[in-house]
């Protein structure tokens, strides 16, 4: 396998009319080709060597791949090398042309393993290597895995380069030195934009220290990363906004806890519900892979689900849930992903929607990381040993007539199993309330909630958003206005158009239903945390994304999604199965998500169902074969992505 050209590393030179001036060079990395894998080769190497023997790796360009292999001077043969590379294999930014050059790295001070001079072969690979002995300059052991060295010893860590075909980032991320973040200085060739840049897996090692080491990790473009502008979907306030100084907290948790950042991803605009194609005129609203690749990937945290939903590479994206944004997009994605007890993460640094209701979560496959990513973003979880035995159903499938229904009906069955649960009870919110209501409360609850979410999202951010974005667009363009797209601007409107006294009202009414239903539904337990369980389902529904709609209205009324959004409470989606519809796109039966959430007692994050109570069930249930792993891919099960088929390089 054979470095291709072209390798460019960019320079800045600085020229006067007549004469230089200045010549400052400013390398901003570069990029390659290994093969058939494009590479981004940083500007300033992750260590240098000097040590005889690297004479002997010749490379094009003065860079030769090479493999980094810590070993004691007690497993010193070529078979324990042999059996350390093929468990690289599993990387996908390794392959097997880093074999030209092994250095082997000591790992017992004062002695060097001892290998056979010149070259080796390797069981199981096509290469032949050059081992050499290496002594980093470096004060840490020089991590394992694929590097470039230069004819100088500098030793670099490549990014794999993916092309975001899905359109679910705004922008790829690479570390800097002082802690912050800057924008990748990469592209892949043809249309697919941004080229996204990943770490091997091999350089990281996840400790109790760092649960999230090597994690690549998306971010919502509503979260500020230091160095990187944010967004918030709104080409205006991108453009006139500096970067971000420091971490948001949500960020700034995951990356104490080792989250490797590899992007900012799209969100419907100012983080309001859109539905593509038609209500995303800024930018283009992200694939959802599944199905015939043409439904809605719901919103508003539509590139982190479209993202977990397509790239085998992405492990864990951070999305925020005002009134659904994260569960709608788990959804129609087949995901699992959590909208936390209200308050538990500190949103410093995270653009508001409305405050009362804004919380951070995830979106994720794996529940092994999902959980340890819970762990680190909500650190003071109390944990709990036990789980609750009652369930309560809420519009839940009764019958198996359909593909949906069974696979609910089936993972509810198992559940009751797995828990040793002593009752089920349907409930029927409707009813409760007439009975057992707040004195002086209206008789209905959509009578109650009716205008709470529109009055809340709507007032609060019109006053912490629009008003001072506004003033501070105006003043520097001539009393102009910025472009909106047009669902915040109806929402605003709706929100201008009542007086500030709503907003109290909607406070209020909000708090009434949170006590009742905290009191009288889902009650916190000494032992369980939570005295039960709430399950619902949704869909699945095609929603196609190329049907003109209507215009956007206000988002009225009151439904099963919004119980945690008022009362407080977790509120996770589990992937349960898939079903089928016939695709007006494809012509073709394809397949969607079947899902189900689980609701527990306000809190109860940390019990051993959600975070722990909730992430140790999923992560139990995963583990009995209850759960599986969702896929990237058309289906839950895997598949390759239909607009996939025939592309290179991702």
């Amino acid at each position: 396998m054979l470095l291709s050209f072209p390798f460019f590393f960019l320079y800045l030179l600085i020229f006067a009319t007549t004469y230089v001036v200045a010549l400052s060079l400013a390398s901003t990395g570069g990029t390659l080709m290994f093969g058939d894998i494009p590479y981004y080769i940083p500007a300033t190497p992750y260590t240098t060597i000097s040590t005889p023997g690297l004479d002997r790796l010749q490379g094009v360009n003065s860079l030769s791949p090479v493999t980094v292999i810590s070993a004691a001077a007690g497993n010193a043969s070529v078979g324990s090398l042999g059996s350390v590379v093929a468990e690289f294999a599993k990387d996908d930014v390794w392959n097997a042309g880093f074999l030209q050059g092994i250095l082997v790295q000591p790992t017992t001070s004062g002695h060097r393993p001892r290998y056979p001079s010149g070259s080796i072969s390797l069981a199981g690979f096509n290469h032949t290597s050059v081992i050499v002995t290496v002594v980093s300059n470096a004060s840490s052991p020089i991590p394992n895995g694929p590097y470039f060295l230069s004819s100088s010893g500098a030793l670099y860590q490549p990014l794999r380069l993916y092309s975001d075909f899905a359109g679910a980032f705004t922008q790829p991320l690479i570390p800097s030195s002082d802690g912050s973040y800057a924008a990748l200085p990469a592209a892949l060739s043809g249309i697919q934009s941004p080229a996204i840049g990943v770490a091997s897996r091999l350089y990281y090692t996840r400790t109790i220290l760092k649960p999230l080491a090597g994690v690549r990790t998306g971010i919502k473009d509503i979260y500020d990363i230091a160095g990187v502008k944010t967004s918030n979907g709104n080409r205006a306030w991108y453009g006139f906004y500096p970067p971000a100084t420091a971490n948001s907290i949500p960020v700034q948790r995951l990356v104490d806890a080792g989250a490797i950042l590899v992007g900012k991803m799209k969100t419907s605009q100012f983080a309001n519900g859109e539905l593509a194609t038609t209500d995303w005129v800024d930018y283009h609203s992200p694939f959802n892979p599944r199905g015939d690749g043409y439904q809605d990937p719901s919103s508003s945290s539509s590139g982190p689900g479209a993202g977990a939903g397509t790239y085998p590479w992405l492990d864990l994206t951070l999305g925020s849930d005002t009134g659904g944004s994260i569960r709608g997009p788990s959804q129609v994605q087949g995901l699992f992903g959590n909208r936390p007890s209200h308050g538990l993460v500190d949103l410093t640094g995270v653009m508001p929607l409305a405050p009362e209701l804004d919380t951070a979560g995830f979106l994720c496959r794996d529940p092994t990381i999902w959980k340890a990513a819970g762990i680190a973003l909500y650190p003071n979880l109390t944990f709990y040993t036990a789980y609750p035995q009652s369930i309560q159903t809420l519009n839940f499938p009764t019958n198996t007539s359909t593909e949906a229904s069974r696979a609910a009906t089936d993972f509810l069955s198992k559940l009751q199993i797995f828990l040793n649960v002593k009752t089920t009870t349907v409930l029927n919110l409707t009813t409760f309330w007439a009975a057992s209501k707040p004195a002086g409360a209206p008789a209905l609850l959509v009578n109650l909630l009716n205008t709470t979410y529109p009055i809340l999202i709507s007032k609060q951010q019109t006053r912490l958003v629009r008003d001072p974005f506004f003033a501070a667009y105006a003043a520097v363009h001539d009393g102009r206005k910025p472009f909106v797209n047009p669902v915040p601007l109806v929402r605003w409107a709706y929100g201008d158009s009542n007086p500030d006294f709503a907003l109290v009202e909607a406070q209020n009414n909000k708090t009434i239903f949170m006590n009742w239903f905290n009191s009288k539904i889902l009650l916190n337990d000494s032992t369980t945390c939570s005295d039960s369980l709430i399950l619902y389902t949704s869909g699945p529904n095609p929603q196609y994304r190329n049907l003109y709609n209507r215009p956007p209205t206000v988002p009225f009324g009151f439904s099963t999604s919004r119980i945690s959004v008022f009362a407080e409470v977790p509120d996770v989606v589990v992937p349960v199965g898939q079903a089928s519809y016939q695709s007006n796109i494809t012509g073709h039966e394809e397949m969607l998500p079947v899902t189900v959430n689980l609701m527990a007692a306000k809190g109860c994050d940390g019990m051993p169902p959600l975070f722990s109570q909730l992430f140790n069930l999923i992560e139990d249930l995963t583990a009995a074969g209850i759960l599986e792993v969702p896929q990237t891919g058309q289906t839950i099960a895997g598949g390759e992505i239909l607009l996939k088929r025939g592309m290179i390089g991702l």
